[in-house]
């Protein structure tokens, strides 16, 4: 199911592209998603471990889903559509910008370079003694030692729970007040502030474009659609949008 093209983005050196992913596109590489049926958050209350009350009322419950999710990841590998952004990322003039809702690190393994993402990272600890970040990746518990401050007890995964602010908020809002193109990947449209994402860029001039695996709750406001699994929908996408470049250069 396509959505007919309603005007083409100006693809050149000054040209500017924002990405959105979510679940939908690492699903197809063996990650689990949390809305969908059967996603986790039908088999796990969210509260539990997916809140800074949840943290504070059982942190070993906490500890060990993120520490079950981390060790998964050893066999996890980014699948086409991964790549397909990362060459769109090295192929494409001008100013890209991919933001995930993803905690995993397909991305990078792909070769995504210019990106942020906004609900933290698995691979990453947060201390609440020091604020400081830091790379993690193997299990953590109540024990564990923060690599900056030496404090011991204060760890946290660095993920963004419910009730919590995203990251790199500001940066994302400019890219979005400035692109030419936005493209939201894989996502269900129904978690802010991202979901707000397509409006933002509709209403400073972009090009807005759904690939998702059947239409989200905002899928409306998409200019342009295009429905199927990630790893076919992307590469296609992504093959069409530098043979649209290659002709306006």
């Amino acid at each position: 199911m396509n959505v007919p093209v309603t005007g083409q983005p100006e693809l050149g050196a000054s040209s500017s592209i924002v990405i959105l992913t979510g679940a939908g596109i690492s699903a197809e590489s063996g990650i689990d998603t949390f809305r969908d049926k059967g996603g986790i958050w039908s088999k796990i209350d969210y509260r539990d471990v997916a809140t800074p009350e949840g943290f504070a009322r059982n942190p070993r419950k906490v500890f060990d889903f993120y520490n079950k999710r981390r060790r998964r990841m050893a066999d996890i590998k980014p699948n086409a559509a991964h790549r397909a952004l990362a060459r769109l990322e090295q192929e494409l003039p001008g100013t890209f910008l991919l933001v995930t809702q993803n905690i995993d690190d397909l991305h990078e393994a792909a070769g995504s370079r210019h990106l942020v993402h906004m609900h933290g990272e698995l691979n990453k600890t947060l201390c609440e003694a020091c604020g400081q970040s830091s790379r993690w990746t193997g299990d953590m518990s109540i024990d564990s030692r923060c690599p900056t401050c030496s404090t011991v007890g204060r760890l946290r995964p660095d993920v963004v729970w419910f009730g919590e602010m995203p990251y790199h908020m500001g940066r994302v809002h400019a890219a979005l007040s400035a692109c030419d193109l936005f493209v939201s990947i894989g996502t269900s449209g129904s978690v802010y502030p991202a979901a707000g994402f397509v409006e933002e860029a509709r209403f400073n001039g972009a090009h807005t474009v759904e690939l998702n695996l059947e239409p989200s709750e905002g899928g409306g406001m998409f200019a342009e659609a295009h429905y199927g699994r990630a790893t076919e929908v992307v590469p296609a996408f992504v093959d069409h949008l530098i043979e649209v470049a290659a002709q306006q250069w």
